[in-house]
């Protein structure tokens, strides 16, 4: 898988600095016992080298969304090889700069480059899934995959779930969750120790977004991107037009 990584796959003094101190920080973050990571499965599939990971430029850039669709593609076509709880991260090159603005900005970065993966795509939306981000059954798709998204940014503070030194992605395949959910009790109780363990790890209360897929009252978009508050938008922006206002080229 061209651009991708594991867990001691490349020796880290191959890596730039930023990526190296990227990847350090999510190994600490992922192997901590002490305060342990609240997403069970993504701890399991850490520890059983199932993650894979990959480095894109400046969020900013409109360039970067090409090295994402790239990365994602290759991803995409191996992933079912790897395991039954492997995901893709996703490390930004975030200067220090935009270490400084707000949720808000980061959110509307994150839509942006979903929309932007959408137009890359080269594979036709699937056929089960419907395109209207405001059917409960709607998640993002791409290469023919469906995923589920998580993004992390430097500007979250209190939700220390959504915190990373760097803006990060987390990209999940629909059937690895599946998989970890065909047992609806051990389900059942995987999802209260998850909660147990954000009600321990986040200094506010877990967001109301957040829900279980397929379930009516619940859409997917609002889980991929929390606030650092309780708040969240009233309209997916996903579909929304492209506009590279201000972004370097």
């Amino acid at each position: 898988m061209t651009g991708l990584y594991t867990h001691g796959s490349s020796p880290l003094g191959e890596l730039k600095d930023w990526e190296k101190q990227a990847l350090e920080k999510f190994f600490a973050k992922m192997s901590d016992k002490e305060k342990p990571f609240p997403c069970i499965p993504a701890t399991i599939g850490f520890s059983m080298n199932q993650l894979r990971y990959g480095f894109v430029g400046n969020p900013k850039r409109e360039t970067t969304i090409n090295e994402l669709a790239s990365l994602l593609t290759s991803y995409s076509k191996h992933s079912r090889e790897i395991g039954k709880y492997t995901s893709l991260i996703i490390f930004y090159e975030t200067t220090e700069s935009m270490k400084d603005v707000p949720v808000k900005e980061y959110e509307q970065i994150f839509w942006e480059h979903l929309s932007g993966l959408t137009a890359l795509d080269e594979t036709e939306w699937p056929e089960d899934i419907p395109q209207d981000p405001h059917n409960p059954i709607w998640e993002f798709c791409f290469n023919g995959e469906k995923y589920f998204m998580y993004c992390a940014t430097p500007a979250h503070k209190n939700r220390k779930s959504r915190h990373f030194d760097v803006m990060m992605l987390a990209i999940t395949p629909r059937w690895v969750l599946q998989e970890f959910n065909k047992s609806q009790e051990y389900a059942q109780r995987i999802k209260a120790q998850v909660r147990k363990r954000l009600a321990n790890y986040d200094t506010i209360s877990i967001h109301p977004d957040l829900n279980t897929y397929g379930a009516e009252d619940n859409f997917e978009w609002r889980q991929y991107f929390l606030r650092d508050d309780d708040s969240s938008l009233s309209k997916c922006p996903y579909h929304r037009v492209l506009k590279f206002l201000g972004f370097d080229k």
